[in-house]
């Protein structure tokens, strides 16, 4: 038993190495001088420690404006999960508990486009916004990831573990369906509901492809977008780099930390059913 016990905790320490370790070095890094990061062979520890990378990547009149872009990539995550949210639990609802013609099968088609690459839906996208007139601007990096079926598939798997007595006593009271949605169900579902919005935020939040087919001026740009062009303006100025790297974790690492408790409950109660 304590062999055992001592071997989980063994596997437990080479995951959290394996995940941290990156981490650490993209902090360290971000916080050396240019010579310092670029000798041979790399040490660990920044020596001096500087915010050298820091300066440059946030510094005033910048042809990177990485504050907007910060800003640009809040605001277009923020946005879409809200409407993952609000698409995907109203569906979800549906078909979990309502009963009409073909909603099995709304619901497989719904589960097959899980299995097609997002990169065949490249084109076909840019062609539908071209023709709204969405090209770089906001709309284009939130509307077209608003209706999420995984959100759909992970909304109704909850849904299906809620106990319909609730339902049925609401039912009872006088509560019409949009009611029983909206004061029963949602308010029971704040796990479920946290974890797909963290999902999505992160989905949006760390999307580097699609910006950069729909995104052309220089300040409409997302942060993981307009981070691609720091390797081109400072080429191989690691520490900038990194700084930028750093940037972009830490809105994703405090909104985990935040959420890690609903994550859990979330993911655990939505496979209770099928």
């Amino acid at each position: 038993m304590a062999l055992r016990r001592f071997g989980l905790y063994a596997i437990l320490v080479v995951l959290t190495a394996v995940f941290t370790v990156p981490l650490i070095w993209m902090v360290l890094t971000s916080l050396k001088s240019y010579p310092d990061a670029q000798r041979i062979p790399s040490t660990w520890l920044p020596d001096p420690v500087e915010t050298y990378g820091y300066q440059q990547l946030l510094q005033a009149g910048s042809q990177n404006p990485v504050l907007r872009w910060f800003a640009n990539s809040m605001l277009a995550a923020v946005a879409q999960a809200a409407l993952v949210l609000a698409t995907a639990s109203m569906a979800a609802y549906a078909l979990a508990r309502m009963r009409f013609r073909g909603r099995g099968l709304i619901f497989g088609l719904i589960v097959a486009t899980l299995f097609v690459p997002p990169a065949t839906q490249i084109i076909p996208n840019f062609l539908i916004v071209d023709t709204l007139g969405w090209l770089d601007t906001l709309a284009v990096i939130v509307v077209p990831g608003a209706a999420s079926a995984f959100g759909v598939f992970f909304l109704r798997q909850f849904f299906l573990s809620l106990p319909r007595e609730l339902e049925e006593a609401a039912t009872l009271d006088g509560a019409n369906t949009w009611q029983i949605f909206t004061r029963i169900v949602l308010p029971l579902s704040k796990p479920a509901l946290a974890t797909l919005a963290v999902l999505a935020f992160l989905s949006n939040w760390n999307d580097f492809l699609w910006p950069i087919f729909v995104l052309f001026s220089g300040d409409q740009l997302t942060l993981p977008a307009g981070l691609g062009l720091l390797q081109g303006a400072y080429q191989t100025d690691y520490p900038v780099v990194m700084a930028g790297a750093v940037l972009a974790s830490v809105p994703a690492i405090i909104l985990f930390v935040l959420a890690q408790r609903h994550i859990i409950a979330g993911v655990s109660r939505s496979g209770l059913k099928g």
